[in-house]
């Protein structure tokens, strides 16, 4: 009977373990006293059909039972691997790496160390994956930018410092558990291999039978306490004990009422171990079912005792046959892994093409680069997210991927050569006005240098990127000399700050004359005595730039003026224009200057497209079959154009001023 039997047990000297006196009671062996008829031979035959058909049905079973014994007899060895079936197995591929410690962070601080050790370990491998990739994309981003030849890497990560910490305490827990466990394994071997010799002693009929099921009990009360042993002498030392224990029930002459009631108790046990098997094929958790079905074998084996012959087989060969559906049920669902495994292969197939093809998109400006990395940053993150694979492909798959990031990082930092040898001329060029303008911070000949700095600066904002480790030092450089020049400046303008506090003090007393001047009625002595205010105003000189509302009042008090004169309004316009582009030429501000400019232009064009327009609306009409005279929408259309075309002449004559304006005396 499998595993209730070890017939094939032998000792050194190739004996049986169990040698049966032959003083042993004929009531506790079967024999027949009559030679073997022919009759006997077939039915031995046939008895031997029987035993091989048995063998085979044995052998079908065989897989599943030895998936229950492999885990029990690891279990046996070290009993803090049964709590490890609380916590179910998650994966750790598709955490991040914070998600990661922060787990390991939880698992090391339990009370049993090794009922978590496979955990553990799977959080170090999928750490380490994702780790590893992380410093090689920093190695290569390092020796892309890297200016030093002689320069080494280094790349600090408190997550690893962290990692390392944690991993550190469940490695010192589990070196102490297995020191423990080693000193204490090769002990209760001995005592379990003294408990079967003993009962191998037990069959001994000149013994009272008291005495000697008493220490058969005691036997098998020591046994049960005896603790863990290796798990490679598991079946062997079970199966040996268990050899010894049905012997002593089925050869030595005892109390046969005794026996049969322990008989019948142990097979009340083992039909209560079937009937609950039998409620766990139906269990809808098979991983659940299994844990339990490993309890109830450790059960049947260690703590329950034999049934007699005519039950043994039948109620084994009953578990057993349980046992393999709750088997098969379970490689059925690992059947459904395997699957998923499958399809998370595919998607990290389909990731990894992904990343290839973007290796080969070539793209022409930073931030079209900066929206490639974010996208093989995203398929990396799927990646780690699709679950696990096969693990005969694991390798394979991780290499790939691997490949297909480090090809994309290179066809990257190719194009950040080029970025970079560009950086490098930018700092050349910037380097050279650092020194242009050093060489200028001390210059007191504001007049000409002024103009000189304000160029340097902006040549110095259409000048690209420098190198990053450079960039702040040279920024400070200039910004420095160019503050250094323009304080001094600032001080200079200060001193002349004088000469503009008197020119606005006399403007604003003649301001205050020219608030009661009164026109005569002669137009033209009118015209030149505001002409003559307006040269005797420009000669007081520029006023304090936080003063210049002055000029506004000034320009209000003409503009009343030239209302009172009957001058044109072409001619009123050019001379208040005239006055204010004075006042602008006088700030020496050129750029509204170049603004006004601008305007002009812009006003022109805008006149000249009304005057298109409107002509081409007046061939509309002038053309129509019908049309004898001209109608009073025609005549309004030509007496727009007329006044858009006077317009036009006042813009054009402001423009040819200002132009008149710039042009060298």
């Amino acid at each position: 009977m499998l595993e209730e039997k070890n017939d094939n047990l032998q000792d050194a000297d190739g004996k049986s373990e169990i040698e049966i006196s032959d003083s042993t009671p004929n009531d506790a062996i079967e024999t027949s006293d009559s030679e073997p008829t022919q009759e006997n031979e077939i039915l031995l035959t046939e008895s031997e059909v029987e035993n091989s058909e048995e063998e085979v049905t044995e052998a079908n079973h065989q897989t599943a039972l030895d998936a229950i014994t492999n885990s029990n007899a690891e279990e046996s060895e070290d009993e803090t691997l049964k709590d490890r079936h609380d916590l179910p197995m998650q994966d750790y591929d598709t955490f991040s790496l914070d998600a990661l410690v922060d787990e390991l962070k939880k698992l090391v601080n339990t009370d049993k160390a090794m009922s978590v050790k496979d955990h553990i370990e799977e959080i170090k491998k999928s750490f380490l994956l994702q780790y590893n990739h992380l410093i090689e994309e920093k190695k290569e981003e390092f020796n892309a930018s890297k200016q030093d030849p002689n320069e080494e890497f280094e790349y600090h990560s408190p997550l690893k410092s962290k990692f390392d910490e944690y991993y550190n305490i469940f490695r010192e827990k589990r070196n102490a558990h297995f020191k423990h466990l080693q000193t204490n394994l090769k002990s209760n071997l001995e005592n379990r291999l003294a408990i079967v010799e003993e009962l191998k002693e037990l069959i001994n009929p000149q013994e009272n039978i008291k005495d000697t099921l008493k220490h058969f009990n005691d036997l098998r009360e020591r046994w049960k306490n005896a603790g863990a042993i290796p798990k490679d002498k598991y079946n062997h030392v079970w199966n040996n004990y268990h050899f010894h224990v049905e012997n002593f029930y089925d050869y030595l002459h005892l109390d046969r009422e005794a026996r049969d009631l322990d008989f019948k108790y142990n097979l009340e046990q083992k039909q209560k171990i079937v009937a609950r098997v039998e409620e766990l094929v139906n269990e809808a958790d098979v991983s659940k079912a299994f844990r339990e079905l490993q309890d109830l074998h450790r059960i049947w084996k260690e703590d329950i005792g034999p049934v007699s012959k005519e039950h043994r087989d039948t109620i084994w060969n009953k578990f057993s046959e349980l046992t393999k559906k709750i088997h098969d049920k379970r490689e059925l669902l690992f059947e459904g892994q395997r699957a998923n495994e499958q399809q998370n292969l595919e998607v990290k197939k389909e990731i990894i093409a992904k990343i290839e093809v973007l290796g080969t998109e070539k793209v022409n400006s930073h931030s079209q680069w900066l929206l490639q990395i974010q996208k093989v940053e995203a398929l990396r993150n799927e990646f780690f997210a699709a679950g696990k694979v096969p693990s005969d492909v694991n390798e394979e798959t991780w290499a790939a991927f691997k490949t297909a990031v480090r090809n994309f990082n290179s066809f990257k930092n190719s194009f950040y050569k080029d970025i970079k040898k560009d950086q490098n001329d930018n700092l050349n060029k910037k380097m050279a006005l650092v020194a242009k303008a050093k060489e200028l911070q001390e210059s007191t000949d504001f007049g000409a240098t002024t103009p000189v700095m304000k160029q340097i600066q902006e040549e110095w904002k259409q000048i690209g990127h420098v190198p990053k480790k450079y960039s702040d030092k040279i920024w400070k450089e200039f910004k420095d000399a160019c503050n250094h020049y323009f304080d001094k400046l600032k001080e200079h303008k200060s001193e002349e700050n004088g000469d503009e506090v008197a020119a606005f003090d006399n403007k604003k007393a003649y301001l205050d004359t020219l608030r009661t001047y009164q026109l005569t009625g002669d137009h033209k002595t009118d015209l030149d005595a505001i002409k003559l205010h307006i040269e005797t105003w420009k000669g007081f000189g520029k006023v304090p730039f936080s003063r210049r509302h002055i000029e506004g009042k000034f320009n209000k008090i003409l503009d009343a003026l030239f209302e009172k004169l009957s001058l044109s309004k072409k001619e009123t316009e050019m001379m208040r224009f005239s006055n204010r582009i004075d006042s602008l030429s006088d700030s020496n501000d050129t750029r509204k200057l170049d603004n006004e400019k601008i305007f002009l232009m812009r006003k022109i064009e805008e006149v000249q497209n009304e005057i298109f327009q409107l002509e081409n609306n007046i061939q509309f009409f002038t053309n129509t079959k019908n049309a004898k005279k001209e109608n009073s929408i025609v005549l309004e259309v030509r007496k727009n154009i007329a006044i858009h075309k006077e317009s036009l002449e006042l813009w054009k004559d402001k423009l040819k001023q200002l132009r008149n304006l710039n042009q060298p005396e």
